[in-house]
């Protein structure tokens, strides 16, 4: 199971740096076709959807490394079974938040798809299309906050260390 978990949040890092690199090309789509004179209807809108699809399917990878912002100002005040006790919390709170947030843009993303939402740009998409990225990206964090408190409550989880200081306090 823990095979088949890393190699989720793995892949959808994968699919994200995908994403990433095509908003690149959306980009330098747009600069070239300025300098040259000619329009690629759309790439803006592309854009937009490639960095929020990228974004969204790159939170699991990111809390999965320790990359998320902590405020551990309070958990290092505190020792043993009270602070365990506030890391099971604050996970399972992130739990309960991050599972909601999932349920409903996989339902804006449903909802778009039955009412035949299309953007408002030149180019007319579909707006469920690309909120696919969006709503697999919530349910694959809420995945990833269920297996952060699964494992702090077993005694299981671990930190990622380094010798490098943390960014994120």
């Amino acid at each position: 199971m823990r095979k088949a978990l890393n190699a989720l949040y793995d892949g959808a890092a994968a699919v994200a740096a995908l994403f990433l690199f095509g908003l690149l090309v959306m980009v330098l789509l747009s600069i070239t076709g300025r300098q040259f004179s000619f329009y690629v209807p759309g790439t803006d809108a592309y854009a937009g959807y490639l960095m929020a699809a990228s974004g969204f399917l790159a939170l699991a990878h990111t809390l999965k490394r320790g990359e998320h912002i902590r405020v551990t100002l309070i958990l290092s005040a505190l020792s043993g079974r009270w602070k365990k006790g506030l890391e099971v919390w604050a996970l399972a709170f992130a739990s309960v938040l991050s599972t909601l947030f999932a349920f409903y843009c996989c339902r804006l993303s449903w909802q778009s798809r039955m009412f035949n939402d299309i953007s408002t740009g030149s180019d007319a998409t579909p707006l469920w299309i690309p909120q696919i990225g969006m709503a697999v990206g919530t349910v694959i964090l809420a995945i990833a906050f269920v297996d952060e408190l699964i494992l702090e409550i077993r005694g299981q989880r671990v930190f990622p260390g380094s010798d490098e200081p943390l960014r994120n306090e």
